[in-house]
């Protein structure tokens, strides 16, 4: 079944949210296809506290939930489905998923970025059963008990700190001597009486048959080893690109796609916002904002195609 749009979104993170409810108040027939759950990296938020204008903080799946309901009432229309292809034929996209195909004078990328790995032994076999991507989807299953948190960043500082209302011994390990989080979020890890910073430490091991019981780290300095017992291991060493959608388009050297400022990347009316576009700061808020100026640019490009 075949249906005709004027701007297609792909990906239903902040980016695409946003995005649907700019394209759909412009009076652009809008679609936004989304595989997964619609919020992307903002449902991992327990507590979004740095957005503007929301205060108390809520959590990401209630702000995710609130921006689809916006997109939703000003006409925006959304389908579940896995995007097979993209192709452009006589000025027009062409997306394929399993079931469906749509047609879309303008396109937007906003697939995001995935979870790296740390490619260690244990991690695959043990995901799902003591390993995790996510602490506010499994940090209540271990309770009380001692976890494991690996990563410096934003999300691994956020993340400990969520999982320290759970349990009064949450390990930090990073590979650094220093944690690389902005220093409000770093400092209030740091300060956490139920964090414990594991620093120039990396994994080499995660242990255990039917579930996680021990991890394995390794000194950066000393190469010393140390065994330390827990029932997770909820891992934040950064993002891949979710890229494989678009071979042609500009991407700089770490895969991410390049834009202009009104999100156009080198494919004319092809667009990209959020986490999968190149840029030096990667929040909820400049998602947002990625989107807005995206579909801007798609209402512009459709105005001068015409």
């Amino acid at each position: 079944m075949q249906q005709d749009f004027d701007f297609v979104i792909i990906g239903a993170g902040a980016a695409g949210l946003t995005a649907a409810q700019y394209g759909a108040r412009a009076n652009l027939k809008t679609a936004v296809i989304e595989s997964g759950t619609k919020g992307g990296q903002a449902l991992l938020i327990n507590e979004l506290e740095n957005y503007p204008g929301i205060f108390p903080a809520v959590n990401g799946f209630e702000f995710a939930q609130t921006m689809q309901n916006q997109a939703q009432t000003f006409g925006a229309q959304f389908f579940s489905g896995k995007v097979q292809s993209v192709d452009k034929c006589k000025g027009l996209f062409v997306i394929k998923t399993e079931k469906d195909q749509f047609t879309a004078k303008a396109l937007l990328l906003a697939t995001g970025a995935k979870h790296r790995s740390l490619g260690i032994p244990g991690e695959s076999e043990l995901a799902g059963r003591g390993v995790s991507y996510c602490a506010t989807c499994d940090g209540p299953f271990f309770k009380n008990k001692p976890m494991v948190v690996i990563g410096g960043g934003d999300a691994a500082c956020d993340e400990a700190n969520f999982l320290a209302n759970l349990s009064d011994c949450v390990y930090l390990v990073h590979r650094r001597e220093t944690l690389r989080a902005q220093a409000a979020v770093a400092e209030r890890a740091l300060k956490n009486p139920h964090i414990k910073p594991m620093l120039n430490k990396i994994p080499v091991k995660i242990e255990g048959t039917s579930k996680v019981e021990a991890i394995l780290l390794k000194d950066t300095q000393t190469g010393e080893e140390t065994r330390l017992e827990t029932a997770a291991v909820f891992i934040f060493v950064g993002m891949e690109p979710q890229n494989e959608l678009i071979e042609m388009a500009h991407r700089d050297a770490n895969g991410y796609i390049i834009t202009d400022e009104n999100m156009m990347t080198s494919i004319a009316g092809l667009f990209c916002a959020g986490d999968l576009r190149a840029k030096p700061f990667r929040q909820v808020v400049t998602a947002a904002a990625d989107g807005a100026y995206a579909a801007h640019g798609a209402e512009l490009y459709i105005q001068q195609t015409k």
